[in-house]
């Protein structure tokens, strides 16, 4: 089944702007415009379309190929505004900052923690392999870092109107996230280059 049958521009435009829009801090507006540049003319409305559509595509398919998860993991809730309102972000990575698991809930409470942690419990042991050997839930400086990618987004998420919108975008975000999580600031020039090509590939491989 072609993935872009019935779709009016060629597939390597529309995996492009779904990239700016998930790899970057951008609005469809910007990704009009960039994309204008490129002498191609597309309205926001349809790559806010692409973006619903293929995001989920993509992210299932990048989420299969995924190689798991580190050992230990850090477990915290921010605050959030979907669609106006007030929420609660429950969020998991590992110690390399990779996503496990982001679940925006009404409520903070015993109930709420119960359904995130067996969330988190399934699909850690679905790509794992096998339990955690720590898992951090305490105030730690840490957790401002492991949130930064998200609340970055955030404004992605007050553009839904319902927490599933957000649960969507969210879902999407995460498996771009983990995929070009390559630690620039750890490695060398020359083995960061090396990283963001496999990464490159692997996208090429997820839009195909």
């Amino acid at each position: 089944m072609n993935t872009y049958k019935r779709h009016r521009f060629p597939p390597e435009i529309i995996n492009y702007a779904v990239w700016l829009y998930y790899r970057f801090n951008l609005s469809h507006r910007d990704i009009e415009d960039l994309v204008a540049e490129r002498c191609i003319t597309v309205s926001r409305e349809a790559i806010r379309l692409w973006c619903i559509k293929f995001g989920a595509l993509y992210a299932r398919r990048l989420r299969r190929k995924h190689r798991g998860y580190g050992d230990t993991f850090f477990i915290d809730e921010v605050f959030v505004k979907i669609n106006g309102k007030q929420y609660y972000l429950w969020r998991a990575v590992d110690q390399d900052g990779e996503v496990v698991d982001v679940y925006p809930q009404a409520k903070r409470d015993g109930a709420a923690a119960k359904r995130f942690f067996k969330r988190f419990f399934k699909r850690l042991l679905r790509n794992h392999g096998g339990e955690p050997r720590k898992i951090v839930t305490d105030k730690l400086r840490s957790y401002g870092v492991s949130h930064e990618a998200t609340r970055i987004r955030e404004r992605g998420m007050r553009r839904s109107k319902s927490v599933r919108q957000a649960q969507r975008f969210l879902g999407a975000h995460a498996a771009v996230h983990n995929l070009f999580n390559l630690g620039r600031h750890l490695v060398s020039a020359d083995h960061y280059r090396n990283l963001r090509g496999s990464a490159l590939t692997e996208w090429g491989k997820a839009v195909a």
